[in-house]
Parts: structure tokens; sequence; C-alpha cells
């Protein structure tokens, strides 16, 4: 099978395990979260959809990077649809509503907006790219929000099974994603050693640090909304960027770019996650007599 193609349906395959295991552990007061707070709302969007995008188009334009590099960086910017949040924010927030409902809200604008932004990329790059409404939507709704209601409808209606089952899921998606990216990365090594330039590593941490940063800034006040919107700005879906660009640049071969983006923001990661946590484990709101958080829904690290 064509690596980049094996990497797609692994991705899929991945995410949707995930996110369905997400859901056995959320409600669906979780998905309203955002709606309750326009603010925040607001203040997500600006983060994911305005100035990470921006801030992409900005390294492209400023640095001499490999076509497929710029190319990756592009896509991965008009996919903030973070369908692994919920298990990152997990190590640096208890705010799992937040985290639940920015997946299902992002997921749903992006429907509008992924296309609208791919309008604008032509325009400014002078290429004929586009992708349809109803190809996002069939991705989005695919990997991101039909195995979250799922999920929590399964809890819903057989909260013991879920309580069973959430662990394993989750475990299972986690060893299909890395047990895809090993074998990807075996093939394609030499491949991404030849991407691993300074420029283009300069490229792609500046691009996961200014979204860790726009969310770190944009989270606001409320306890565990900042490192929940640092790592949502800074980690895109991987399978909707490979599908846009296999939609519209089918001779670019961009997933070796896209395993470079996820070492790169795994060891960016990591000082950022140990600081938030550290943050957050020393303010931690008290809890109500029920035990749940009163800024909304808990969502146990998994």
């Amino acid at each position: 099978m064509d690596p980049q193609k094996m990497l797609l349906l692994a991705f899929m395959a991945s995410i949707m395990l995930t996110v369905f295991s997400f859901g056995l552990r959320a409600t669906f007061d979780d998905l309203l979260y955002l709606v309750k707070r326009p603010g925040l709302l607001v203040r997500t969007f600006l983060s994911m959809y305005v100035i990470v995008p921006l801030a992409a188009l900005l390294l492209v334009q400023a640095l001499s990077l490999d076509p497929r590099v710029e190319l990756a960086l592009i896509c991965l910017a008009i996919s903030p649809v973070p369908p692994l949040l919920p298990k990152k924010a997990g190590k640096v927030s208890e705010e799992g509503g937040y985290a639940i409902a920015l997946v299902a809200t992002m997921a749903l604008l992006s429907i509008i907006v992924v296309p609208a932004a791919l309008q604008i990329l032509s325009r400014v790059f002078n290429r004929d790219v586009a992708m349809s409404s109803a190809a996002v939507a069939a991705t989005v709704v695919k990997t991101a929000v039909a195995p979250l209601v799922a999920g929590i409808i399964v809890r819903t209606m057989a909260p013991g099974l879920a309580r069973k089952i959430a662990k394993p899921l989750s475990v299972i998606g986690m060893l299909v994603l890395l047990i895809a990216v090993a074998i990807l990365l075996v093939k394609t090594w030499s491949g991404i050693m030849a991407l691993a330039t300074p420029q283009n590593l300069l490229a792609i941490a500046a691009f996961v640090v200014i979204g860790f940063v726009a969310g770190h800034i944009l989270g606001g006040s409320e306890p565990g909304h900042e490192g929940v919107l640092s790592l949502a700005s800074a980690t895109r879906h991987p399978g909707l960027a490979l599908a846009i660009a296999t939609a519209n640049f089918p001779t670019e071969r961009i997933g070796g770019v896209i395993l470079l983006y996820l070492l790169v923001g795994a060891v960016v990661g990591i000082p950022f996650i140990k600081w938030e946590k550290s943050r957050t484990s020393v303010d931690v709101p008290e809890p109500t007599p029920t035990g749940v958080s009163s800024h909304g829904g808990r969502l146990k690290p998994l």
C-alpha cells in the first residue's frame, strides 16, 4: 500500500477509536460548554482559525522552505479539528468539558471554514485549491463528531459498559497509530531526514510554538482553559490535512512532513505540558460537594 494512504487510514482508524472512547466518558452537557460561554467561543475561534493560519502563511512567505513543507503547513493550519485533544488535555487540565466541546464545535465550524479558507489560499497562491463542504463534512463527521456522539449515547444508555470499554478502546486506538507511525518511519526515514533541514525544522517548530502561545494568551483566566486552548491551537487534524493535500495535490507526498510535524510537536510540547501541569496543580478550583468542578465536567486523564 502507498505509505501516504496507509498513514491516512491509520490516522482515521486511530482517531475514530480514540474519540469514541472520549465520548464514553462525556455527557451531552459537555457538548454545550462553549455555547454557554460565547466569549470563550470567540477567543477559541480566533486562536485556531485566524492566528495559527495567518502564522503559517507568514512562515511560508518569509522562509525558503521545501514545497512539501509549505503545503503541509498550510493544510495543517486549515485543519483545526484536534480529535486527540481530550487525551492530551487530560495531562494539563481537569476541564474536560471544554476539551470535548472544543472538538465537537470546531469540527462543525470546519465544514464552513475550511472550504472558505481554501478559496482564500487559492487567490493568495494563484493556484486552484478547493475542497467541498461535503468532503470536509464527511471527514470531520466520520472522525470526530459521529464517534464522539456515539460514545456519549452508549454512556447514557449503558454507563457500566462505557466504563469498562473506554480505556481498552483508547489504548487500542493509540496502538494502531503508534504501530503505523513506527512502520512508516522505518520505510520513509531517509526521506524524512532529507526534509529535516534547519530551515524546515525551524518553520515547523515555530508553527507549533505560535499555536501554544496564541492559545495561552486567548485562553482567558479560568483555570485550565489556557492549557486546553494552547494544545488545541498547536495540534491539528493530520487526517484532514492529508485529505486536503491528496484532493488538491495528488502528486505531492506530504506524509513524511506530517510525521515530522508530529515528532517536532511532541518534542516541543513536552516542556509546555510539564509547565502547564505545574501551574494548574498549584491553582486548582475547589470541588463542589458532588466532586465535580464548578467550572464544568471533568475528564479523567487517560
